[in-house]
């Protein structure tokens, strides 16, 4: 990713869009072939050193790059820039930028799918508490967590996927888009031979939706990332203790306190993900430029998009590290599934009641009676229950035998978990009306 996005890869990729546009206009014959020939056979990308030279001079980094490009190659150099624009280069090599890095990504991507999917199904039937607010809800397994979290970066692919297939325009139509000294089949030909499409009404630029739908994209996947990162710092506190990252021979948690074990790279990951997202905000200011161009988002952008997609690039890496060697402990789920006394059957016995006969809120305000005094007396819920005349007159010990019945509710666990085997198959987008 960082050799994508390099000073020397840059200039690599105008002279490739430079080259195509000669070639194409020797095909409409306006360019001696044996003077285009010659000019590809001398023509390489100028070092980054030697563009800054020239452009101490020029104040222009595109001019610089022809600059040093026609000092290698003599008179044919003539027809270096040949009817282009600077932004006819600049966004052309951009298109060509973003599909080389968006391959990276996708790979990246497929990676962290895999590893998910793997714990997920390894997990499927570790029993857990769910937790909403933070506090304890109902029992769920760490596969149906982790399987979340997978449907979650399938998503961010389908997304970055379609990105990428509408960022993969260029144009070669001049100052102003209309093809003033140019013409449309100059411009077809060439972006053919880029294996591009062409914007199909352009101004100087490249409309800036199309790079703000790109990095959107990789926000929205990082943002997934981060919460599953954050899952795993909330996961790892001490008072919970129920998955932690690895942690290497050697390796040391804190310089003053010798028993820690930070969740250093989920906390990293949570960190980078507000420069994707960051990014993202930037990209959409560059949206609206004023007229057929200003220069506002290139500034911007030159900083923007090579760091989302070096940020992301390093955030799957290291997502997929961390899913891979999560060290999960499947008796501290128990235990602290177990710590609330049982409350987390309140619903099941709720639904129970009202099924036996009992008005909605009666059932409530004797349930809640019952779960209140299990927090505060640290007492059984069950055994309070089971003593509960209002309650065993209408449920049988069997029916309450059933409502704590730990493996029927998380019954569909698996069930859930089984879904992943839906991502083998494309996700269906729903018709819009």
């Amino acid at each position: 990713m960082n050799r994508i996005w390099s000073e020397e890869a840059k200039l690599e990729r105008w002279l490739e869009v430079e080259l195509a546009a000669t070639d194409a206009w020797v095909e409409l014959g306006v360019v001696p072939a044996e003077d285009a020939r010659e000019l590809r056979s001398r023509a390489e990308a100028p070092t980054p050193e030697r563009v800054a030279e020239i452009e101490a001079q020029t104040h222009h980094d595109l001019a610089a790059f022809v600059d040093a490009v026609a000092e290698q190659v003599g008179p044919p150099a003539r027809y270096l820039h040949y009817g282009l624009t600077s932004s006819d280069v600049l966004d052309t090599a951009l298109a060509l930028h973003l599909r080389a890095a968006g391959e990276l990504i996708m790979d990246g991507i497929d990676g962290l799918l895999e590893a998910l999917r793997a714990r997920a199904n390894e997990h499927r039937a570790t029993v857990m508490v769910g937790r909403t607010h933070g506090i304890h809800a109902e029992p769920t397994t760490f596969g149906v967590k982790l399987a979340s979290f997978a449907f979650e970066v399938a998503r961010g692919r389908e997304r970055v996927a379609s990105a990428l297939a509408q960022a993969r325009y260029g144009k070669i139509s001049g100052a102003v888009g209309t093809y003033g000294v140019a013409e449309p089949r100059l411009e077809k030909i060439t972006l053919e031979r880029l294996e591009l499409e062409a914007e199909p009404v352009s101004t100087q630029v490249v409309p800036r939706d199309r790079h703000a739908e790109v990095v959107l994209a990789l926000a929205l996947v990082a943002a997934s990332i981060e919460r599953l990162a954050t899952e795993v710092r909330h996961m790892a506190r001490t008072e919970l203790a129920e998955a932690t990252e690895p942690f290497g021979t050697g390796q040391k948690g804190s310089s003053a306190m010798p028993h820690k074990r930070n969740p250093i790279t989920a906390e990293r990951l949570c960190g980078l993900s507000r420069i994707v997202r960051g990014a993202a905000i930037v990209a959409l200011e560059n949206v609206p430029l004023w007229h057929e161009r200003d220069i506002s988002h290139s500034s911007a952008e030159r900083v923007i998009i090579p760091d989302a997609f070096l940020a992301l690039d390093y955030m799957l890496d290291r997502a997929r590290w961390l899913v891979d060697g999560l060290q999960v402990d499947a008796a501290r789920m128990r235990r602290n599934l177990e710590s609330s006394h049982g409350l987390v059957f309140s619903q099941r016995l709720l639904l129970a009641l009202v099924g036996a006969g009992m008005s909605r809120d009666d059932a409530y305000r004797q349930v809640q009676g019952n779960a209140m005094r299990a927090w505060d007396e640290e007492a059984s819920f069950r055994e309070l229950v089971e003593a509960d005349a209002k309650i065993t007159e209408q449920l049988t010990d069997g029916e309450l035998e059933t409502v704590f019945d730990l493996a029927d509710a998380v019954r569909h666990a698996e069930e859930i978990v089984d879904r992943l085997d839906r991502l083998d198959q494309p996700l269906e987008v729903p018709s819009r009306v």
